[in-house]
């Protein structure tokens, strides 16, 4: 005997609503530091070899700049002096290489850990590993930047920053890691984030004067930096592309990384259960 069904069940039932997702939770803000911590022994630990291989760096930034001679392409020298000629744009240069790479850069990392923790974790591993990708090439690889070298000049070092954060900034930091910039490779992370910022998981994407802007500023915000870091004799052109590869690779391996490592087990087992049978 066939049972028919009720149209008011049935229509009761198509109305009824998919049970929501539960909602991403943050990650451990002790997690968080400790990842910081570890960065920072690690640049500390390379900041200490800097001494013991200084004349080495001395001449990689040589190498560096007589390749990009040749090529054609070393705009290095032009744009320090010219800058140094600027005395108040050489200020803003200066305060902008001080404080723009960590004040940007950590109000978005601060932001999407708070606010979007749905795109925080693939974001801080891309960070974090163009970072280490940074780290390794400072090791095997220590650089002068152009500051360093005969014909520049150190604008930052000769204008100065605003307040007490220049100096220690300066003091702390590792004067042999040109290549890659990690400024550029930060920036490229900040706008990376503000683009992700325009679409949610759920597809449904920000309003257009939103996205304007996070499209302005995903563009203006690394050419600047690019700009700052050549002209104030801090990087090479080449120090640019390298960072600006290292956030890219770093991106795609956060990404796509996952999966690709399922698509692998997946096989693996596949085939392992073909063996067994």
């Amino acid at each position: 005997m066939a049972v028919v069904e009720q149209p008011e069940l049935a229509r009761a039932t198509l109305k009824e609503p998919l049970p929501a997702p539960p909602a991403p939770k943050r990650s451990p803000i002790v997690f968080e530091l400790a990842i910081v911590v570890f960065l920072g022994w690690i640049y500390n630990w390379l900041q200490d070899l800097a001494p013991l291989r200084y004349r080495l760096a001395l001449r990689h930034g040589a190498g560096i700049l007589s390749f990009e001679q040749s090529l054609g392409v070393s705009p290095e020298r032009a744009m320090d002096h010219w800058l140094a000629g600027h005395h108040l744009l050489a200020y803003i240069s200066s305060d902008f290489y001080d404080n723009a790479i960590f004040g940007v850069t950590f109000c978005f990392a601060a932001w999407i850990w708070w606010r979007r923790p749905d795109i925080y974790r693939p974001l801080r591993n891309t960070l974090v590993v163009a970072n280490l990708a940074g780290f390794a090439v400072f090791w095997a690889y220590p650089v002068a930047p152009p500051r360093m070298l005969p014909g520049f000049i150190d604008v930052v070092a000769k204008v100065g920053g605003l307040g007490s954060w220049h100096n220690t900034l300066v003091k702390h930091a590792d004067q042999l890691a040109a290549m890659p910039s990690m400024h550029i490779a930060w920036a490229l992370w900040c706008s990376l984030v503000a683009l992700r910022l325009c679409r949610r998981e759920d597809g449904v994407r920000a309003g257009r004067a939103a996205c304007f802007v996070a499209l302005g500023f995903a563009t203006a915000y690394p050419v600047a930096t690019a700009l700052v870091v050549l002209a104030t004799g801090n990087h090479y052109l080449l120090d640019v592309l390298a960072g600006a590869g290292c956030t890219a690779l770093a991106a795609v391996g956060a990404y796509y990384g996952p999966v690709l490592w399922d698509a692998l087990a997946r096989t693996w087992q596949q085939r392992l259960e073909r063996r067994c049978t």
